[in-house]
């Protein structure tokens, strides 16, 4: 057993990870972790952080993080006091959490050998909040560790990461997924290659497509999208359906949580459930809902984002069999969809419809409406002529 046997298909970087660990000398203050969605940063990262603390001594040859001690299981549960974790379910980062961050960097380690910030998410920080943590992170106490996690180089400010060891991740094998899924999660070996390719090695969503039927259905009816659009109508009504479910799954993501939250800001304000809020505490609920909301944003976004990935992973197959390219199809299970698409249309309007996703992709990163980015792309997808 060890820290690293749950980061996947990067044995380099697993490589230059180990090293650091184990020899003071390879080490350095800040570090980051790049690679596409999917690849496993936060997975590594937490790898890291945990051999960093671990105490049970290593193997044989030196390597740290053997997963059995406290250190490295309160570590990888998140739970270590010497290890703090920001990964916001916002759309951004607010810089009062930068500011608590950079308190918390200041501290002397109180049980463990580093103190680690572990930051998920560091492309979702406005160039003020970044120049903030600038500082901190040039210039840390001599046992302070800064963990930055992004999609790649390019989302970070160059202040930034010139100040970091950069470590890039790759998007691991399906096979190598498939493999984790069966020794970790007892997930059937067809089921769980079938659900790696769906995910295009994504391990999060690959191990929820392969235990839960319900995301596979809901995956199903979005690509779904790509054989019902036939005219404009059709692409109206399914680009609604597809908002529509976003803000369904969203709203049953945060609910509960949001309800919660509220329950424990009021006992903490000392104010009864029913009772009206006194009003110089109205600003301190008010920041909660506008937080909440602002989850609520990201995660619809994202389950949006993940279905139009999804779209494109159906129309690169379209675009394998099109070509008569001799490689695996990410989509085995939806065949005769991908070969009926494949027949009624020609490997450029394929390229095109790609475009539109693509396109799609964009403006709601650019903050375009949804509904609006996403009925200009239905209407892409229906057929020309």
């Amino acid at each position: 057993m060890s820290v690293w046997d749950d980061v996947v298909g990067q044995p380099e970087a697993v490589g230059v990870l180990q090293r650091a660990a184990a020899d003071p000398a390879a080490m350095t203050h800040a570090w980051l972790l790049t690679g596409p969605p999917g690849s496993g940063r936060s997975v590594a990262a937490r790898a890291f952080a945990a051999a960093l603390q671990c105490t049970g001594g290593g193997a044989p040859d030196g390597v740290r993080g053997c997963g059995r001690c406290q250190a490295c299981r309160t570590t990888l549960a998140g739970t270590h006091p010497d290890l703090t974790v920001v990964a916001t379910e916002k759309v951004v980062i607010q810089i009062r959490e930068v500011r608590d961050l950079i308190a918390t960097a200041a501290r002397t380690p109180s049980v463990g050998r580093y103190r680690v910030i572990l930051v998920e998410d560091a492309d979702r920080m406005a160039e003020r909040t970044t120049n903030v943590l600038l500082k901190a992170v040039e210039e840390p106490p001599p046992h302070t560790v800064w963990v930055l996690c992004a999609p790649s180089v390019q989302d970070v400010l160059p202040t930034i990461r010139s100040r970091c060891r950069g470590v890039v991740l790759r998007v691991p094998p399906p096979d190598a997924v498939a493999d984790l899924l069966v020794r970790r999660d007892d997930v059937e070996p067809d089921v769980a290659l079938q659900a790696a390719r769906a995910a295009q090695s994504h391990v999060g969503l690959a191990r929820r497509l392969a235990r839960d039927p319900e995301a596979r259905a809901r995956r199903a009816e979005v690509l779904d999208v790509a054989r019902r659009v036939r005219g404009v109508p059709d692409a109206v009504l399914a680009a609604a359906e597809l908002v529509d479910v976003a803000k369904a799954e969203a709203a049953a993501a945060t609910v509960e949580r949001d309800a919660a939250e509220k329950a424990e800001l009021l006992r903490a304000l000392g104010v009864a459930e029913g009772e009206t809020l006194p009003p110089k505490l109205r600003s301190q609920l008010k920041q909660l809902e506008d937080d909440q909301k602002r989850r609520a944003t990201r995660r619809q976004r994202d389950v949006l984002d993940r279905s139009m990935v999804d779209l494109l992973s159906l129309y690169r197959d379209v675009l394998v069999v099109q070509l008569g390219a001799d490689v695996e199809l990410v989509n085995s299970e939806h065949a005769g969809t991908v070969r009926a698409l494949a027949r009624d249309s020609t490997p450029e309007q394929t390229v095109r419809r790609m475009d539109a996703v693509g396109q799609a992709r964009e403006r709601l990163e650019g903050n375009v409406a949804p509904l609006l980015a996403l009925e200009a792309m239905t209407v892409a997808l229906r057929p020309q002529g």
